[in-house]
């Protein structure tokens, strides 16, 4: 499937784009900054543009017609949780209760894979907002290729700043306060990582925390990047990466793909021990 698309688009990029339509779900308002972060290397634009050339064939995925590598005429693997109904006090406790609520609730549309075609090479898939473009720098290959078992990884990160815990933006204007806030200051992220192993049953997971420290933003800078709008659908608003960002950024402690949302050091840690 998806191999007729846009001729730019690589083998893998047309994998990890069939594999990510049934992760996440047709509905979500962040749907498409999902897709192009899964894909890696595409633009939202690029995504549905692709998209919208391959209706007929994403139409057959998504109504099970056509079954995907690892998977079992199964229409979507995912189901949505409500996070908000997921309460811890401290950071830490609620990204690995939430990585955890997300894993259960793809496992629970989860075929067992004992009974599925085994795919050429291991099968890792992600569940976070930025995990595919830090994922994607793992040394995955040096260690997986020859296993067997396919692997879940779900994932989850807040903000903190003054003590107080940020998720997404509920609207622009509390995007704005955010980003008012960040500007001249500091956050922290906290991140979890789950890695689990499908075949085995193995989950193990932690979190990490990084701090970023910014100059003073202009608001023109901060507008700019709201208007956009990808800051609404990642903890806090905040995204380091952002060529808007990026010059304003007076200091990183921790890795700054901690900060993104996928600590590679511990997810690669995490990804041994699970195979």
């Amino acid at each position: 499937m998806a191999s007729g698309g846009s001729s730019n688009w690589t083998a893998k990029q047309n994998k990890r784009f069939e594999n990510a339509l049934v992760m996440y779900p047709k509905d979500s308002p962040d749907r498409w900054h999902n897709l192009a972060r899964a894909v890696g290397g595409k633009t939202v634009e690029e995504v549905i543009k692709h998209y919208e050339e391959l209706v007929e064939d994403i139409r057959q995925i998504e109504t099970g017609h056509v079954p995907l590598p690892n998977y079992r005429d199964t229409e979507e693997n995912s189901k949505d949780i409500d996070e908000k109904c997921i309460r811890k006090e401290k950071p830490e406790d609620l990204v690995m209760a939430l990585a955890e609520a997300k894993a259960d609730a793809i496992l629970s549309n989860l075929q067992t894979i004992s009974n599925q075609e085994k795919d050429d090479e291991q099968t890792i898939f992600t569940v976070a907002d930025t995990a595919e473009a830090i994922l994607q720098r793992l040394p995955i290959g040096e260690y997986v290729k020859d296993a067997e078992p396919t692997l879940l990884i779900t994932c989850d990160q807040v903000v903190v700043y003054e003590g107080v815990i940020r998720e997404k933006p509920s609207s622009k204007e509390e995007a704005w306060q955010f980003w008012k806030d960040y500007s001249g200051g500091h956050a922290a992220t906290v991140g979890s990582v789950l890695v689990t192993n499908l075949k085995t049953g193995f989950r193990k997971g932690e979190w990490d925390r990084g701090e970023v420290y910014f100059h003073t933003i202009p608001d023109e800078i901060i507008e700019k990047l709201i208007e956009e709008g990808t800051v609404l659908y990642v903890a806090g608003g905040l995204i380091t990466e952002h060529p808007l960002i990026l010059p304003f950024i007076k200091q990183v402690v921790g890795t700054i793909d901690s900060v993104m949302g996928l600590p590679k050091a511990l997810t690669e840690k995490l990804i041994k021990e699970a195979l």
